[in-house]
């Protein structure tokens, strides 16, 4: 009888470490299944004030030190919103309508994480994203077209505004977006994401296209309080209300195609 490594007839080293093996799997299952919960847990069903924890409870708050120094403990219960929409059909998964302006509720693709409201910064402790008439030692490429000054072409052709200023990234040393001032008696300044926006420059000067909203939506979007910082959930929700406008701005772009 071949005997090796056999503690008993019936077991060996072999089966041992297979034992070891299936333990460290199992619990490594459930170590990453409780990490997981940190952030997205519980879950939130189409069915107000319902969540679900899963099989596992949530695990032990843990604390982390933020940047700025505060701390900030996970998992937490983060508030429940309330969209203005409904589900088309009683059961989970139904697709769900918006009720009143998607682009201004956060509906569908102009939906925005609830990141915190405060600015961010840059390792100095400054503002990350400022427009250029605070940012010192910040210009425009002289191979570049300056768009400050050129009038803002909407998506139905007409002119939104007039460019008055560059917001740049600290960071990254880029230009993040662009401003947009409305020809209107309080003087509204709308901040553009420069991912939607073309610069056409001209020898008689140039345009800027953003053909994502209308004219007059611009008059609706949301602006940063502050008119020289933006917070980032400014800017999650700004970039989400012009990029939707390429479903929602007109109903037209609603439609099947075929």
């Amino acid at each position: 009888m071949h005997t090796t490594g056999a503690i008993t007839p019936y077991i060996d080293i072999s089966q041992l470490t297979l034992y070891a093996f299936w333990i460290f799997f199992a619990g490594l299952v459930i170590y990453l299944t409780l990490e997981s919960k940190r952030e997205g847990f519980p879950l939130i069903t189409s069915r107000p004030g319902e969540r679900l924890k899963g099989l596992l409870p949530l695990p032990k708050p843990k604390t982390f030190i933020l940047h700025d120094g505060t701390t900030r403990s996970f998992p937490w219960a983060e508030p429940l919103e309330e969209l203005n929409m409904r589900q088309t059909s009683n059961f989970e998964g139904a697709a769900w309508e918006p009720l009143g302006n998607p682009m201004q509720d956060g509906v569908g693709p102009a939906s925005y994480a609830q990141r915190a409201d405060v600015p961010e910064l840059t390792h100095e402790g400054e503002h990350r994203t400022v427009p250029m008439r605070i940012a010192e030692g910040y210009s425009v490429a002289s191979d570049d077209p300056d768009p400050r000054g050129f009038d803002v072409i909407a998506g139905d052709g007409k002119v939104a505004g007039t460019v008055s200023d560059i917001w740049v990234d600290r960071t990254s040393c880029q230009a993040r977006w662009i401003e947009v001032a409305l020809p209107d008696a309080n003087a509204r300044r709308v901040v553009v994401p420069m991912e939607l926006a073309r610069v056409v420059a001209a020898a008689r000067g140039g345009r800027v296209h953003v053909v994502s909203v209308t004219a007059e939506q611009f008059t609706t979007a949301p602006v940063p309080a502050n008119p020289e910082s933006i917070t980032a959930r400014e800017e999650d929700r700004i970039a989400a209300y012009f990029a939707s406008g390429h479903l929602y701005a007109l109903p037209s772009r609603m439609e099947p195609l075929i």
